[in-house]
């Protein structure tokens, strides 16, 4: 492919993500960003006010925006795709799409796996972005090589092992009584566990969303991560048979212990034993779940925040429980109607899936 002279004197793309960062003093102190050679400057109050806005803004943007590992990340991605573009006498910055599209065929056909190639795209479109340049990314030709990639390759995530009823008493066994973030472990692995709760619905959850009955505990989910309206729906958790492995009285003893009377359910404890006023992050039902494991001698990369909700899924169909009730219980949508009779009181404890995990 042609490629236009005036490109060969183009920035390396490796050095714009330079930019995603405020630069530094020798001392580590940010410091305002460098003016190109040449420009112009204004008198000096108006420089130094210019100079202070840039300089918090790249300081804020930086921060939030992109996480330092997210920057680690891009540089070597657009290392490759350089490295590549060098190695085919194309140019890197600006892209052509059809230079992109050949870039992510020839990853495929090295075996990358779709994921990386999303992450490079991301990574060649936000450089473009930084150095003022259409990204070539946007083009149809980059979506529709993706698209095959992805359809001819397929895209199933690496499946973890569900926590089943027997693996959950292993992790109970290993997580102490006696400290508030124990008690916290215990209620959140308990209570995701019986209600087959998403990560960011176990998260969000308010001491407000819970109702305890005669018959168990109503939950009601006020966000989904399907997408549904507000007003979510209700989940019923039956009491335990046996008070060690009882979700309801876990959550008793972590809100009692805790002192937490409103707000967020879940919370961080700081090691001095402080409970925090926000709620976890989703993240953190994989780190707790992942630490659990660890403790009991089993492999913690084999779990994950998922392996609660898919070893609900599991153990009820072991124990006999329909393929509806299960379904009433984890709000799959491929069931739509199954709970509109879900706030009719004890309806929720009838069938219910967690009755037939046995704890």
């Amino acid at each position: 492919m042609a490629q236009s002279s005036a490109l060969a004197t183009t920035r390396p793309i490796t050095s714009i993500v330079s930019d995603m960062t405020p630069l530094r003093s020798s001392t580590g102190a940010t410091r305002g960003v460098r003016l190109p050679t040449g420009a112009t400057r204004p008198d000096p109050a108006t420089l130094a006010a210019r100079l202070e806005a840039l300089d918090a803004a790249t300081r804020r943007f930086a921060a939030a925006a992109k996480a330092s590992n997210t920057i680690r990340g891009y540089r070597s991605d657009l290392a490759d795709f350089e490295t590549w573009c060098e190695g085919h006498h194309l140019a890197a910055l600006p892209a052509e799409a059809t230079t992109v599209a050949l870039y992510l065929t020839a990853l495929a056909g090295a075996g990358a796996k779709a994921s990386t190639l999303q992450r490079r795209v991301s990574a060649i479109s936000q450089a473009h972005q930084l150095a003022g340049l259409p990204t070539p990314t946007r083009d149809a030709a980059v979506r529709t090589t993706m698209a095959e990639i992805r359809r001819t390759a397929g895209t199933a995530p690496v499946q973890k092992d569900p926590v089943v009823t027997a693996g959950l008493r292993q992790l109970l066994t290993v997580i102490p009584t006696d400290r508030l973030d124990g008690l916290r472990d215990r209620a959140l692995l308990l209570l995701g566990f019986a209600g087959g709760f998403r990560r960011s619905e176990l998260v969000a959850l308010d001491l407000a969303d819970l109702e305890e009955t005669d018959g168990g505990l109503r939950v009601r989910i006020r966000r989904s991560g399907t997408g549904r309206p507000a007003g979510g729906r209700e989940v019923g958790i039956p009491f335990g048979r046996h008070p060690e492995t009882c979700p309801i009285r876990a959550v008793r003893a972590w809100r009692d212990a805790a002192g937490i009377t409103g707000g967020p359910l879940f919370r961080a404890v700081t090691r001095g034993g402080r409970v925090a006023g926000h709620q976890l992050s989703d993240r953190s039902v994989a780190r707790i779940v992942q630490r659990a494991a660890a403790r009991a001698g089993l492999d913690p990369s084999r779990y994950a925040g998922h392996s609660l909700r898919s070893g609900l899924a599991t153990a009820a169909a072991a124990g006999g429980a329909s393929e509806r009730a299960i379904m009433a219980q984890t709000g799959h949508r491929s069931l739509p109607a199954v709970r509109r009779s879900g706030s009719s009181g004890g309806s929720l404890f009838t069938e219910n899936a967690a009755a037939y995990v046995g704890l």
